[in-house]
Formats: structure tokens, sequence, C-alpha cells
């Protein structure tokens, strides 16, 4: 597969998943009793993605035609997941608690940097 057809497909994943995250994250901080708490409401979305983001990572973005060990590539994935997430994470706190940015904006902004570090170390590592 051209790299260029993978990122594009990363691309419109990454999407749905920001969709899914938004909403758990509007959900929880507007309408459940979270009343604004951005951190339970960051974990709880990424979580919540996950699943999703693995099944098309496996079967659409990076497709294999060996055999490969799904229980592996879930260990791996979930160490590249604790890698991107720690990274947007502290991100997200640096602007929010550092420079006292807007905290739907920080939400937002993280998602380039959690997107960068998850597709390096998924290409590279988890479905190599």
């Amino acid at each position: 597969m051209k790299e260029s057809v993978r990122i594009f497909r990363f691309i419109v994943i990454g999407t749905m998943n920001a969709l899914i995250m938004a909403l758990v994250v509007w959900l929880m901080m507007k309408e459940m009793s979270f009343d604004g708490d951005y951190m339970v409401a960051n974990i709880t979305a990424y979580l919540i993605a996950q699943t999703h983001n693995f099944i098309w990572c496996k079967y659409w973005i990076f497709p294999t035609e060996k055999k490969s060990n799904t229980w592996r590539q879930v260990l791996l994935f979930s160490i590249a997941f604790g890698m991107a997430y720690g990274a947007q994470f502290l991100f997200l706190i640096g602007l929010v608690e550092g420079l006292d940015c807007n905290e739907y904006l920080a939400q937002f902004l993280g998602l380039f940097i959690y997107g960068s570090v998850n597709f390096l170390m998924n290409k590279r590592v988890t479905f190599r």
C-alpha cells in the first residue's frame, strides 16, 4: 500500500475517533455530573476510542498478508496508545494549567500530538 493511502486512511479513522472523543468529552463535561472535570473526560474519551481505533488499524490502515498474533498486537497497540496518550496528556495539562488555555481548545490541539505519536508507533512497532 502506498504511504499516502495509509496516511489518508489514518486521517479518516482519526477524524472518526476525534468525533467519538469530542462527543464523550462534551457529554461528560456538560451533560453528566463530572461538572467540567476535563481530565476524567479526556481519559474516558481516549479509552473508548481505542477499541474503535484498534480494529480499523489492524484491518484497514495497517493490513498484513502474514499471520499475526492478535494478542501481541493488542499489547503493542496498548503500549503505543500509552506513549501517545502520555505525550498528549502532558501537553493538555501544560496548556490548561501552565498557559491558561481554554480546556476545549487544549483537548483539540492535543489530538495532533496524540495522532502523530500514535501513527509512528503503530507503523513502526505494532503493525510492522
